[in-house]
């Protein structure tokens, strides 16, 4: 049969791909439009396996929590280019892998990869994501998530330059309130500008604690100090730096006037009930790659 301009027009609308490719895979099918379709896609693992070599270190972390802010995920998706990053369809995927860690509660990106897409038709979101390289043109690959459930909070900055996501334990009597959104908000975006490492000092291990006293006392050692002096300046340097790294002991970006753990004692006197920071997590695009 004669392979028309609409039909070319219409196989490039249902894939993304180009015209030349549409037309030469509808010729190869006799016209058969699904069969066009399959040619393309198994011609595009070809494409996937040649692109899924190449460095992605763009892409976005975003935060993504419901709507009753029971469940969130921080995910971090990359491609190649910022303006891939910036494309409609790449963000709805985003959004589509974030949905299904939400609903499905998989492990661990392999395990996500073999999950039925969240409001899809049963694909997989590995096939999703293969259609998605095949049609944007860039590789594209899920890096990193982490799901929290309980209390959260989540924060995106920079159209996902950096993200956060928070998870509160709260006592008997909590009710959901605007007060409350506002200050787990706080919470999320502080974590985002101050880039705390651990909670508190509790939670910093031995080895790090280590590590850093060693470096304070090799550095007051060569200062010549007495060693009654040179433990007052050790400690002094170790304070400075759990303020630097634990979340309670920062002081709040925005109120430098009252540290994190100032902030909450307040929100848990005026709203009656004790609140403390569970968990959080923070990502930065292409942080280490």
């Amino acid at each position: 049969m004669d392979i028309t301009a609409r039909d070319v027009k219409a196989l490039r609308e249902k894939t993304g791909c180009g015209m030349m490719d549409c037309k030469k895979a509808l010729v190869k099918a006799g016209g058969d439009t699904q069969a066009a379709v399959d040619i393309l896609r198994k011609r595009g693992l070809d494409v996937f396996a040649k692109k899924s070599q190449r460095t992605a270190s763009e892409g976005v972390a975003v935060a993504v929590v419901n709507e009753d802010r029971t469940v969130g995920v921080c995910i971090e998706i990359n491609s190649e280019t910022d303006f891939v990053a910036k494309n409609s369809r790449f963000l709805d995927f985003v959004n589509t892998c974030a949905q299904t860690v939400i609903h499905s509660n998989p492990a661990n990106v392999e395990e996500l990869l073999e999950t039925d897409v969240y409001g899809g038709k049963g694909d997989k979101v590995d096939d999703l994501l293969k259609e998605n390289i095949l049609v944007i043109g860039e590789n594209i690959r899920i890096r990193r998530f982490k799901r929290f459930e309980g209390v959260v909070s989540g924060y995106t900055h920079a159209n996902g330059r950096m993200a956060s996501l928070v998870k509160f334990s709260v006592s008997s009597g909590f009710s959901r309130s605007e007060e409350f959104a506002a200050f787990s908000d706080d919470i999320a975006v502080h974590v985002v500008a101050s880039n705390p490492l651990y909670i508190d000092e509790d939670f910093v291990p031995p080895e790090v604690i280590e590590h850093e006293r060693g470096i304070f006392l090799e550095q007051v050692s060569t200062e010549g100090k007495p060693a009654n002096i040179a433990e007052k300046i050790v400690e002094g340097r170790m304070k400075k730096f759990y303020k630097e790294v634990c979340l309670l002991k920062q002081d709040f970006v925005k109120n430098p006037d009252y540290s994190i753990a100032n902030y909450i004692n307040e929100i848990s006197r005026r709203l009656g009930i004790d609140v403390s920071v569970e968990e959080f997590v923070k990502y930065e695009r292409g942080e280490g790659i």
